[in-house]
């Protein structure tokens, strides 16, 4: 494989480095890291996979014929902890790994094939995709139940991260003047959420941080892995909602309402957590959401156009804060 085979401009994590100058510098270096990357695991590389933003991923070949993916990512916080999350799961319900170099975040993990990711696997109903999602994070919380992190440990406790997220939300929101339709009343609910939530968990538990379908991939070892973790440590309500929101976009139903309160009610049913606590969660994160992606490079989305979406996003978070008897 030539350079330009390897990292082309094509790339989604290329246009997305480019933007800062942290991103700009991690790309000029990464040619170079996959290089000593392969050469001491003694992989032989395809072409990357056109997914991601932040992380450059490619098939790879061991040296005894073993099919895997070298992952090698950004480095930010986020990322820190996924390669422990995936040794302390090791190979159950989640991806395996064969080698991590935390100091260049990089991972060669198990591959999965066919690889369909679960939100794609269309000829599955809806609600039978919710189903397998939940069963495949219910083993990952029961890998991870009550093995909080010790000190030197790269998980973190759910409750930091969503106290800074609380406190971004305070200052975007307050940033700004707000449409008459904007009900801003949601913004000081979902900051209070995002501080109170974590200290009530009635179940606490290393999360996947990032459960949404396209991270569930169809396995051979497995019928479906999950890739890609966030970890923390907390309340297990915080993970089920990516999966929700993004199998089959319930607000894109006639009726938004009744749709969440089947799909959230039968996934927590398979988990056995409280719907109203996952909605509630849902609710604090769908705020926190709506505010960021109104302050992010968004390419050819206009400012005019990213506000026009926050207020759309905080419609539907009055919808799952009703639903949450919030």
């Amino acid at each position: 494989m030539t350079p330009a085979d390897l990292f082309p401009d094509s790339l989604p994590v290329t246009t997305a480095m480019r933007r800062t100058a942290s991103g700009r510098d991690w790309l000029s270096r990464l040619p170079s890291l996959v290089e000593e990357l392969r050469q001491r695991w003694n992989l032989r590389l395809g072409s990357p996979y056109a997914g991601g933003s932040c992380s450059w991923v490619a098939p790879a070949e061991r040296a005894d014929g073993a099919r895997a993916v070298l992952k090698v990512t950004w480095p930010h916080r986020e990322a820190r902890p996924e390669g422990e999350a995936l040794r302390l799961w090791a190979g159950d319900g989640a991806v395996r790994v064969y080698e991590h170099d935390p100091r260049q975040y990089a991972l060669l993990l198990e591959r999965c094939e066919p690889g369909t990711q679960l939100g794609e696997a269309l000829e599955l109903p809806a609600e039978e995709r919710l189903v397998t999602g939940a069963g495949v994070l219910r083993v990952l919380w029961d890998r991870g139940r009550g093995r909080r992190p010790g000190p030197d440990s790269a998980i973190e406790d759910l409750a930091g991260a969503t106290g800074r997220l609380a406190d971004v939300l305070d200052e975007r929101a307050g940033r700004r003047t707000w449409p008459s339709s904007v009900d801003t009343g949601l913004f000081r609910q979902a900051s209070s959420l995002l501080r109170e939530l974590p200290r009530t968990a009635p179940l606490e538990t290393v999360l996947h941080g990032d459960f949404n379908p396209g991270n569930v991939l169809a396995s051979g070892r497995r019928p479906w892995l999950a890739i890609d973790a966030k970890p923390l440590y907390g309340d297990a309500a915080f993970d089920p909602w990516p999966l929700i929101q993004q199998v089959d976009d319930p607000f894109a139903h006639p009726s938004p309402e009744h749709v969440l309160a089947r799909r959230t009610a039968l996934v927590a049913g398979e988990l056995g957590a409280d719907a109203a606590r996952v909605h509630a969660w849902a609710m604090a994160r769908l705020v926190e959401f709506a505010l960021w992606q109104l302050d992010v490079d968004g390419g050819d989305t206009g400012h005019e156009g990213r506000l026009d979406r926050t207020v759309q996003l905080v419609r539907q978070a009055r919808v799952l804060a009703e639903l949450a008897g919030l």
